[in-house]
């Protein structure tokens, strides 16, 4: 019969003072699988095989001080993430600071209090999974962006500068960095519902029919559906834009006729970007437009079908949207 599988977090426990383990073990043996090493060579070696979930580490060791092993853990890619708590008798505010520069999240002082360095543990464990869970949801909305690009003619390159246009349009609005980066990784969602779409329109050659349009416009609500409801965050925003990137600053736009303000502004944003970058790209249909022609129809659908001040806001941006223009371009 097969053992169960120990899904307990492991932490690794790194002191020379056998005592100062066993004390260590003693707390924390009950709600984790632990590791040790007493010195800085065998931690890393640990750290790199066990990956483990936290890491409370001596300062003062011979040779290798925790100072050292935790600057060498952060340098490593495959051990940087580690969270690293600092166990040791320096109580100095000095020696604390010098803690968290090399890369620590927190500094507990011996002699260690149990509750504490279980509570400490509990906390940083904890955030440790949130992060997880933020790196998955983006993950998921990045692959259903992908999906979408193998049902379009368009590249992934297109998905790559336009997220960053919107990102630079993003920061000269006024948004902040946080935000501007969760719209960045919300915009390659915006044609998501095209996975709804029958391949005989999404890839013909040539302009659509009145009936095919029709059935395209709908890409919007689906992409909407499909994403789904969410109280807050990246997938609220990815909806949002998914549902709102081809309503029209004069309310002529699709699919519920938003005018002026009612369109979010994420969704304002995204337009503006898409539409750059479809222009200036090659397509199977069409020739790329030059950067100055596309620019004039911005100036001409300015107040029309793009918001006006974020349309000035981009031609501010200009240099930056070139350079991405540049760094991303397509390949023969």
């Amino acid at each position: 019969m097969n053992e169960a599988v120990d899904s307990r977090p492991k932490l690794l426990l790194v002191d020379d003072e056998p005592t100062n383990l066993q004390v260590l073990r003693q707390i924390l043996q009950d709600d984790y699988r632990l590791f040790f090493a007493k010195d800085g060579d065998k931690a890393l070696e640990l750290a790199a095989r066990e990956r483990p979930d936290l890491l409370l580490l001596d300062v003062m060791m011979p040779g290798m001080t925790g100072y050292e092993v935790c600057s060498r853990l952060k340098q490593s890619e495959a051990t940087a993430t580690i969270p690293v708590i600092f166990v040791t008798a320096l109580a100095d505010v000095d020696d604390e600071a010098r803690g968290f520069e090399v890369g620590a999240v927190d500094y507990i002082t011996k002699p260690v209090s149990p509750p504490i360095v279980r509570a400490r543990v509990r906390t940083h464990l904890s955030l440790v999974r949130v992060d997880e869970l933020k790196q998955t949801r983006l993950q998921i909305v990045q692959r259903l962006g992908l999906a979408a690009e193998y049902k379009d003619n368009e590249t992934g390159l297109h998905v790559i500068r336009m997220s960053h246009y919107s990102r630079v349009l993003a920061l000269a609005a006024g948004f902040s960095e946080l935000a501007a980066d969760d719209l960045l990784n919300a915009a390659p969602m915006h044609d998501v519902g095209k996975i709804g779409i029958p391949d005989a329109i999404l890839q013909k050659n040539g302009k659509l029919d009145a009936e095919e349009w029709q059935v395209m416009r709908q890409h919007a609500q689906i992409g909407a559906d499909i994403i789904g409801e969410h109280p807050s965050g990246l997938l609220q925003m990815a909806r949002s834009i998914a549902l709102t990137h081809h309503e029209k600053w004069d309310g002529s736009g699709y699919p519920n006729g938003l005018k002026g303000e009612q369109i979010p502004v994420t969704g304002r944003i995204v337009a503006i970007a898409d539409v750059f970058d479809a222009l200036t790209s090659v397509r199977p249909y069409k020739a790329a437009w030059s950067v100055e022609e596309t620019l004039e129809l911005l100036r001409r659908e300015s107040g029309k079908h793009f918001d006006p001040q974020l349309v000035e806001l981009f031609f501010g941006c200009l240099p930056e949207i070139l350079a991405i223009k540049e760094r991303w371009a397509e390949q023969g």
